[in-house]
Formats: C-alpha cells, sequence, structure tokens
C-alpha cells in the first residue's frame, strides 16, 4: 500500500501547493462553523433576557461576518481542491500514456487495450473523487465531528450524553455497510474490463459482424456483461442505500431526546443549569456530527473502491519497459546489412515452445529477401527481432553489424521501416499520416513516395487530393489503398530496412509488380525483406526463404528452390496453374 500510495503521489507534482492550501482553509471553514452556533444561542438567551439592541445588534453582526468568512473559506476551498484534484487526474492519465508508450510489445502483451482504456479513465476517475474527497471531506469531517463534540459538551453539559448512544449506532451500521458493499463495488472493475472490450472488439470488427447478420447475437453478449455490471452495482447500491435510515434514525433519536431532556432541564432549573440557546446549539452539534459521520462513510466507501483503481493504475506506471536503450547506445545504424546468428525466441520465459528455432541468417546490405510460408510459421515473428520488438531468447541480432541491444532504440527503429498486413491510418489528411514518416518531407517527396507506391493516382481522384480527410483507422479507404498509402508514409522515412509484411496482399498483382520496381529505382541501397502469400511478390528476390514451424527449412533463388524445394514447387504450382500462367 506504501508503495502505491508513493507511485501515485509522483504524479501530484505542482498540484501539492493547491492540495496543502485545501487542507489549511479547510481548517478554517469548521473553525467559524463550529462557532456560529455557539455565538446563535448567545444571541437567543440575550433576546430572551430582554438584552438591548444594540447587544444583539452587534452579536449579529459578528454572527454574519463568521458565516462570511465560513463561506469564503468553502468557495476557495472548493477551487483549490478542484484544481489539485483534475491536476492530479490529468497527471496520472499523461504519465500513464507516456509510460505506456515506452513499453515493449511483451508489456504490451501483458494488458489488454480495454483494460488499459478502463484504467486511463474509470479508474482515473476513481481515483479523482478519491482524491478530491480525502483532501477536502476527509479533513473537514473529522474536525467538524471533534469540535462539535468538544462544543456540545460545553454548551450542553449532559445533555451531550446523547452522543454516547447515538455516535455507536451510526458507526456500527456505516461499517456494516461498508464491510457488505465493498465486495461488490470490487467485482466491477474486472468486469469493466471485459464490457470494454466487447465494446473495442465490436466496433473493430463491424463489417463483418453486419456480414454475418450477427447483430443479435452482438447485442446479447454486450447485455450480459452490462447485466452482470449492473447487478453488482445494484447490490452494492442497495447496501448503501441504509446509510439515510440509519442516519434518519439517530437524528430524530437525538431532536427527541435533547427537545424532551433540555425542555426538562430547563424548566425545572429555571434556565440555570441549561437554556434555550443551548438547546438550539445542541441541536445544530448534533446535526453537524451525525452529517460528519455520514461523509465519514462515504469517504470510506469511496476510498475502498479507488484502492482497487488505484492498484490497476500503480500496475501500469510501475511496469517496467523490457526493452530499454542501454548506457552508451549505438546511435547511428552504418547499414541495412542483418544478421541472425543462432537464434531461438519464445514469447515468454515460462512458454513451453519456442516460437522461433535455430535461426542463422545473412542479409547482405541493399539486398531483397523473401520469406514465404505457411500460418503459423513465425514469419512476423523473424522481422519483429530485426526493429527489436522483441528480444531474442537465445543467439543475436545484428543490424549493420552492431547487436540491436547495443542501439538506442529510437535510432534503429528510424533506420527499420515495418509495412503490416493490417497497418492502422490515423484521424487526420493523408499529408498528416504521410509525414508520420518524415514529418519535414516537402509536399515534392510526398507525392514522389505515393507514385512509388502506386497512391498518387488514386489520391488526385479525392476532391482535395492530399488534404482528403482520413476516418480513424482509415475507414474511408479500401484495403488495397490503405496498404500503398502505408508503404508511401514507410519510404519517405528513407530507412535503411524496409520491411514489408504482407504488405501488399490488398492490391492486385499487376500495382505489387510496379511498387517492387519502384523499390529498386527509389531506394536501391536499402534492405527490403518482403513476408508474401504469393510467390510473384518475392521471386525476383536476392533470396527467398521457406520458413515452416518457426524454422528456415530452405533458402536460394527462384530457380534454385524450383529444383529442389517441394514445398516452394508446390506453392508456385498452385498459383501458376503448373507454371503455364508465369510461362
Amino acid at each position: 500500500m506504501g508503495g502505491m500510495i508513493k507511485t501515485l503521489a509522483a504524479s501530484l507534482r505542482e498540484n501539492k501547493k493547491p492540495a496543502l492550501l485545501t487542507l489549511i482553509i479547510i481548517m478554517g471553514e469548521v473553525f467559524f462553523e463550529v462557532l456560529i452556533p455557539f455565538y446563535t444561542a448567545d444571541m437567543v438567551n440575550m433576546i430572551k433576557a430582554g438584552a438591548p439592541l444594540s447587544d444583539v445588534t452587534a452579536l449579529g453582526g459578528k454572527l454574519a461576518l463568521m458565516a462570511v468568512l465560513s463561506l469564503l473559506c468553502g468557495a476557495m476551498a472548493a477551487r483549490t481542491c478542484s484544481d489539485a484534484s483534475t491536476g492530479f487526474a490529468r497527471n496520472l492519465r499523461e504519465d500513464m500514456f507516456v509510460r505506456v508508450q515506452s513499453f515493449a510489445f511483451e508489456n504490451i502483451d501483458r494488458f489488454s487495450s480495454a483494460s488499459l482504456v478502463t484504467r486511463m479513465t474509470t479508474d482515473v476517475t476513481n481515483v479523482q473523487m478519491a482524491f478530491m474527497m480525502i483532501i477536502r471531506t476527509a479533513v473537514r469531517a473529522p474536525l467538524m465531528f471533534l469540535f462539535a463534540i468538544i462544543m456540545a459538551f460545553i454548551m450542553g453539559g449532559k445533555l451531550a450524553l446523547t452522543f454516547v448512544v447515538v455516535v455507536p449506532v451510526m458507526v456500527g451500521g456505516l461499517l456494516f455497510i461498508a464491510k457488505h458493499a465493498m465486495p461488490a463495488f470490487r467485482s466491477v472493475f474486472r468486469k469493466y474490463d471485459k464490457l470494454n472490450e466487447s465494446i473495442e472488439e465490436n466496433v473493430r470488427a463491424m463489417r463483418v459482424v453486419k456480414g454475418f447478420a450477427r447483430e443479435d447475437y452482438e447485442k446479447k453478449k454486450f447485455g450480459a456483461a452490462a447485466d452482470s455490471i449492473c447487478k453488482d452495482f445494484t447490490k452494492a447500491e442497495r447496501i448503501v442505500a441504509m446509510n439515510s435510515p440509519i442516519m434518519q434514525l439517530c437524528m430524530y433519536f437525538n431532536m427527541v431526546f435533547i427537545f424532551t431532556v433540555g425542555s426538562r432541564l430547563v424548566i425545572s432549573s429555571r434556565g440555570t443549569v441549561i437554556d434555550v440557546g443551548q438547546i438550539s446549539a445542541m441541536m445544530t452539534y448534533g446535526v453537524q456530527v451525525l452529517m460528519s459521520l455520514m461523509m465519514l462513510s462515504f469517504i470510506y466507501v469511496m476510498v475502498t473502491i479507488s484502492a482497487e483503481s488505484a492498484k490497476r493504475i500503480s500496475e501500469v506506471l510501475t511496469e517496467e519497459p523490457s526493452l530499454v536503450s542501454p548506457e552508451n547506445a549505438v546511435e547511428t545504424v552504418k547499414d541495412g546489412s542483418v544478421d541472425f546468428t543462432d537464434v531461438s525466441f519464445k514469447y515468454s520465459a515460462d512458454a513451453e515452445q519456442y516460437a522461433l528455432s535455430d535461426i542463422d541468417l545473412h542479409i547482405p546490405s541493399g539486398a531483397t529477401v523473401g520469406i514465404l510460408g505457411g500460418t503459423g510459421s513465425s514469419k512476423s515473428t523473424l522481422v519483429q527481432l530485426i526493429a527489436r520488438l522483441y528480444d531474442v531468447t537465445e543467439g543475436s541480432v545484428k543490424v549493420g553489424g552492431v547487436d540491436v541491444r547495443e542501439y538506442d532504440t529510437d535510432a534503429l527503429r528510424n533506420a527499420v521501416s515495418m509495412v503490416l498486413q493490417k497497418n492502422l491510418l490515423f484521424s487526420g489528411t493523408i499529408a498528416e499520416n504521410l509525414r508520420w514518416g518524415n514529418e519535414n518531407a516537402t509536399d515534392e517527396e510526398l507525392i514522389e513516395a505515393c507514385k512509388l507506391a502506386q497512391a498518387d493516382d488514386f489520391i488526385k481522384t479525392f476532391p482535395e487530393g492530399y488534404e482528403t480527410h482520413i476516418e480513424q483507422g482509415g475507414t474511408n479507404v479500401s484495403g488495397g489503398q490503405k496498404q500503398r498509402l502505408c508503404i508511401a508514409r514507410a519510404l519517405l522515412k528513407k530507412p535503411k530496412i524496409l520491411i514489408l509484411d504482407d504488405s501488399t496482399s490488398a492490391v492486385d498483382t499487376k500495382t505489387d509488380a510496379l511498387i517492387r520496381t519502384g523499390f529498386k529505382t527509389y531506394i536501391p541501397e536499402t534492405t527490403k525483406i518482403i513476408i508474401a502469400q504469393r510467390v510473384a511478390s518475392v521471386m525476383d528476390a536476392d533470396m527467398i526463404l521457406i520458413m515452416d514451424n518457426g524454422k528456415i527449412v530452405d533458402r536460394g533463388t527462384h530457380d534454385e528452390l524450383l529444383k529442389r524445394s517441394e514445398i516452394y514447387r508446390e506453392i508456385y504450382e498452385q498459383q501458376t496453374n503448373g507454371g503455364e500462367d508465369h510461362a
């Protein structure tokens, strides 16, 4: 718990001052609030005793001044508290986002995207609310309770014994409520992740859902998740709702006791032991005591709820990136040569099987390498090691003659461009998306890269050309157009190594051939690694790798593999009708 609080407190930063100021101002507000009933009782007694109007007016002025000061303190505390809590929440979200940006794929694999979204939204909001209550109500309520009890005994004497009965009943009831409501609140957060995951998955796969007419199924699945959360919240809220009747019971008991016993004391002692003013003050102090306990119960519930949220936020903030740049890291990639030496890899230390085994491979700078293999043969895993998206389990991967673990990660990844089959476009214009590859690229460079990627022609058909707005995820362009824009974006980096991971699967063979021809003229010194399902996409490569079950089972040129590789020959003949189409 201490470590978690320390982790979260690091995000306070510039908000420490308004948080501390809130605590000080709250003390002033409480001080004036507990004095008001004291002086009100004096005023009631003065009026009853027939005191001069000037004395009553003077005391009334003091009461008005204290009321105004209490109001000002409350308003100032509300402002400083709001500044501190919202600023704290902003810093938490920013720190979490920055931390996630530093994660390697291995770290990302430990958190689902839906869970990360929940942690940055719902969980941060819960922690923000708890923090706001802690710096304001959690100080105000105990102080108000303590001061009100003290003043009640000073003003009411034996009459204050009512609190000996009321307070234990109130505290016992609140503890019972908190104990039984908390388990339901805790279970909700785990279910929030599943609900958000269902929403995210459904939105991303909307076309698939509609294509298979599965809307009703998705509605039922979402409804079940929502109903489960509703059930837990309803259970918790029903228990928490008992706060009100317990509060009412204690308050009315307090009123009846004070009026009954107090009236008898006033009459029997003729005002010498206790007077009407003291009864009035006791009523006010009674409300303050009970309201303070009620606020403390709310704080307890909120803090308990937020403790689970704080734990989930802390997990993200304390997650150490598995891949970091070493000290004195190499900042420059000499060339695009790639060397795999005795490489084996598995995604986690606990995994039983290796995703890659016994990989030995040398790719000279500027070479074009094709990779073929069935689904699950670890083609993508192989190329992800080049950009150090994962670290090898055994052996080494070198780029430009230097082990990738010795490079500054930004320098290495700036030298390696990867175009994935499902590469994403971001909301914004086409030009803005392209400049992800090079933020300083000129319009002429954008056009040149798009011509090489065979994207310029279709961009010109849009009314706004390169200023055409792209929807989030690129949903307003076709799959082939999206892939060509992603290739153009990668070309703008002018990388030492260009990796195409099945990234021309959505374009026709003619366009695919034109793109590969453009590579030869535009980036002849760049090492090009092409993962493909079509033999035609790699048959002109300097070397073709055949992968199966995480191993390179054969390698060579197109002609060499046709002669000796049964797998390659079978793929080639299936795609070319026995070679006749190619001929």
